[in-house]
């Protein structure tokens, strides 16, 4: 095998890799073998290969990559998960909230919370609420108008 079809199966190599990995990283990297390739392709030595390789996959991290992180991992976007994810939902209370006895469950997204009144006022069963804050298995809630 000679040396310009080894830099190209290292890159598609690469460039598999960044399918399964985020960041844009690999991608570069895998365009700069591509580029070492041709460099090599056209008899060019090993430390042109090697300056090239390294000058290309620099240049693409340092110009492409912020592009595509910029395009494709939208900073305001952040998916809330777990016990995040709650916080704004609206429940339905099963067992009514009564801050003096420390009692009351509400339903929220199909499961059954222990649950606080968020404002400290009794929420009598039926009722709508929205969930304020997470802690531990508690949610707190305040009464919808």
């Amino acid at each position: 095998m000679e040396a310009w079809q080894t830099w190209v199966v290292i890159g598609v190599v690469l460039l598999i890799f960044e399918v399964f990995t985020p960041g844009f990283v690999t991608g570069c990297f895998g365009i700069g073998c591509f580029a070492a390739a041709l460099a090599s392709y056209f008899d060019l030595g090993d430390i042109a290969q090697t300056v090239i390789f390294c000058a290309v996959s620099l240049g693409l991290f340092l110009t492409i990559r912020p592009i595509m992180k910029k395009h494709f991992y939208k900073a305001d976007e952040h998916t809330k998960t777990n016990v995040d994810a709650l916080i704004g939902l609206v429940g339905l209370v099963d067992e009514t909230i009564d801050p003096n006895g420390d009692s009351g469950r509400v339903r929220v997204g199909g499961d059954d919370w222990r649950a606080v009144s968020f404002d400290n006022v009794l929420i009598e069963k039926g009722k709508k609420v929205e969930v304020k804050k997470v802690e531990g298995t508690k949610v707190f809630v305040s009464l919808i108008s």
